[in-house]
């Protein structure tokens, strides 16, 4: 905490991330914050009698950078569940197109409304796929499960 009582960014980054989005401007924290992540088809499992679907993800620390998109060798990785809650109906082309044994890497989340807080999920990956949740209204979670661990790659995931 900071002298004057209020949180800093930096306050939080040796804690695991709990949030919670249930509204677009949360769900772009948690989407920059899930940028990167890598996950594989028998990562994720629709919950239909629970309506939650939830992908457990090996999410690069892009919070734990100083200068985020500089190059390091101790770049982080943590195992982290984004879980989707009220999800009525999920489709993916991802596993007709890949198999259960791609890796796959994601791009962003997005929202698009629908009637009286109805609306769609989108989870978008690399190489145009996407997993699409119909939802009851948006309410999505990232709680970090395991603790940080250094990324295979030693590198700053590139965007160039």
């Amino acid at each position: 905490m900071t002298s004057g009582g209020d949180a800093s960014y930096r306050d939080g980054i040796d804690s695991p991330l709990r949030l919670r989005a249930i509204d677009s401007e949360d769900l772009d924290v948690v989407s920059a914050l899930v940028q990167d992540s890598v996950f594989s088809s028998e990562d994720c499992v629709w919950d239909r009698r629970k309506r939650e679907f939830a992908i457990l993800l090996n999410r690069f620390r892009w919070e734990d950078r100083d200068g985020a998109r500089s190059s390091s060798a101790d770049c982080e990785r943590v195992r982290s569940v984004l879980l989707v809650r009220d999800a009525m109906e999920v489709k993916s082309d991802v596993v007709a197109a890949k198999g259960a044994d791609q890796v796959f890497s994601l791009l962003a989340l997005r929202f698009s409304p629908g009637e009286d807080g109805t609306g769609k999920l989108d989870v978008l990956l690399a190489g145009d796929m996407v997993y699409s949740a119909l939802v009851e209204c948006l309410d999505v979670s990232l709680t970090d499960v395991t603790q940080p661990y250094r990324a295979p790659s030693g590198k700053v995931p590139s965007h160039g």
